[in-house]
């Protein structure tokens, strides 16, 4: 096996710092595709030519489809292996499809006569780009494994995909609110509009994907993963591993939990704390704006400090119990509290510092810097399982680890609105969902604490429980290192 001043003995090999920073522009590029395209039920019902009821059903019949991809695809990842590296093909073409399949839909479409020819193309060109959307994403989770697997740099990835992800929602959503808007009078009246989102999109992602691909590429070799000999991967191997392969299980089970938490934390949930609970919409946005720095000073703390001396496991469970003590704290100061003093610099009402909102700030700050560590924590955990399997069984199979949680991500979260309208039912919002002139009750009040912090809580407290049987501790895994450093330098 060659070697460079990056590998380190011990089976350890590294990187310089800024290829992880660069490599994590990969999650980034996907998730500006992700964002733009979580705005297209306007374009849907104003373009396409489908109503609001089965804009919906479009979305979530596309959300099955791409879970169905999944494994597919993971397969042809695991099996490849070629001259251009065993990641970087699928960098590049996921992405490449996504800006063509994607300047398909929002170019071509309307010009196309109105009705099933239209709807068809539409429908046609969205299946296709969400295959481009799981290649690209694939590779964010498979190829942690060979960028480094050093137990002090691989954490570094969250920190960098956090960071850069709560600059990309944060700064998005104020991108769109207060710009495209407003120069184009809202978000479905002009199509001018979508050509411009998309541009930039398409644009600052290819830039993205080239600086990651880019960043993996002396990386990209067989000497960096699995155990430096070729294998035959079948769909039965899949089987095995997912039956015997403890940590994986695992880590889907923290990993699943917490993404359905989250997702529960719908734009309806955020409209009744903010709108009927607290009484000022508007506050929503920018308690967000103000909490974000603290956020990523945390994360920056929970990943830097804890996971990069301690490792990973460690870093799950004591950033899950500081979650979710802030949570439960959050959940008793919403509901004891007084709401309606919440109040902002720069915002209509605000007469300075009061008890709620002090608290409020610093409970949302902690708790959601902690809480970013427990959820982003598990991409680098991925690669973890993916030596682990190597170690246990032979087998390099990454892109099975990748679609595994890109599967159960999509199929969990497509339960959270379901969740977030049962409990809406059961207080009598059968026939229309609360707006901002919706009158305050206790029971919705309730139903919007739980939302969004009570069932996160639950997730975290299996995130817990879960990594009790988890069985990579820092300890375990500079075995493995050493063990599949041994097996290389025999092939």
């Amino acid at each position: 096996m060659g070697s460079s001043k990056y590998d380190v003995g011990n089976g350890i090999h590294r990187v310089p710092t800024w290829r992880i920073a660069g490599y994590a522009l990969n999650n980034t590029a996907t998730n500006l595709y992700l964002f733009f395209m979580s705005f297209i039920a306007y374009y849907i019902t104003g373009w396409v030519g489908l109503g609001v009821v089965l804009a919906g059903s479009f979305s979530m019949i596309m959300r099955l489809w791409d879970g169905v991809t999944d494994p597919i695809i993971g397969f042809i990842v695991d099996k490849t292996d070629g001259k251009f590296g065993k990641n970087r093909p699928f960098m590049i073409l996921g992405n490449l499809i996504l800006f063509i399949s994607s300047f398909l839909m929002f170019f071509i479409t309307p010009s196309l006569p109105e009705g099933a020819p239209r709807i068809l193309f539409f429908i046609l060109v969205n299946a296709v780009y969400y295959i481009g959307y799981t290649f690209q994403c694939v590779i964010t989770k498979a190829a942690q494994s060979c960028v480094t697997n050093d137990p002090k740099q691989r954490p570094l990835f969250t920190v960098f995909d956090a960071i850069y992800n709560m600059i990309l929602f944060t700064g998005g959503q104020v991108f769109v609110s207060s710009y495209l808007a407003a120069k184009y009078h809202g978000l479905g009246k002009d199509i001018a509009m979508f050509h411009e989102f998309w541009l930039i999109v398409a644009v600052t992602s290819a830039i993205f994907t080239a600086i990651a691909v880019i960043s993996i590429w002396p990386k990209d070799r067989r000497e960096y993963f699995g155990t430096g000999e070729a294998q035959k991967i079948t769909f039965r191997d899949y089987f095995e591993v997912i039956k015997n392969n403890k940590a994986i299980q695992m880590l889907i089970i923290a990993a699943s939990t917490d993404k359905l938490g989250i997702a529960a934390k719908t734009s309806t949930v955020t409209l009744i704390m903010y709108a009927i609970v607290a009484g000022n919409f508007a506050l929503s946005g920018g308690f967000q704006i103000y909490t974000t720095i603290g956020n990523v000073i945390f994360v920056i703390l929970g990943v830097g400090v804890i996971a990069t001396r301690c490792g990973q496991k460690k870093a799950m469970v004591l950033s899950s119990w500081i979650a979710l003590i802030g949570n439960v704290l959050m959940m008793l100061l919403w509901g004891f509290g007084d709401p309606t003093s919440l109040s902002l610099p720069g915002y209509e009402g605000f007469n300075g510092f009061n008890f709620f909102t002090v608290s409020l700030f610093t409970l949302t700050v902690i708790t959601g810097g902690f809480q970013q560590v427990s959820s982003n924590i598990v991409v680098p955990m991925i690669a973890d399982c993916t030596d682990y399997e190597t170690y246990r069984s032979g087998r390099y199979v990454p892109g099975l680890m990748g679609t595994l949680f890109s599967f159960i991500d999509k199929m969990i979260s497509s339960l959270a609105p379901l969740i977030s309208s049962i409990c809406l039912a059961a207080i009598g919002f059968t026939t229309q969902m609360p707006d901002v002139d919706t009158p305050y009750t206790p029971a919705l009040k309730g139903v919007g604490i739980f939302l969004m912090y009570g069932l996160v809580s639950l997730g975290l407290v299996a995130n817990i429980v879960a990594m009790k049987y988890y069985p990579l501790s820092a300890e375990k895994m500079a075995e493995i290192r050493k063990t599949i450093a041994d097996k290389k330098e025999v092939a």
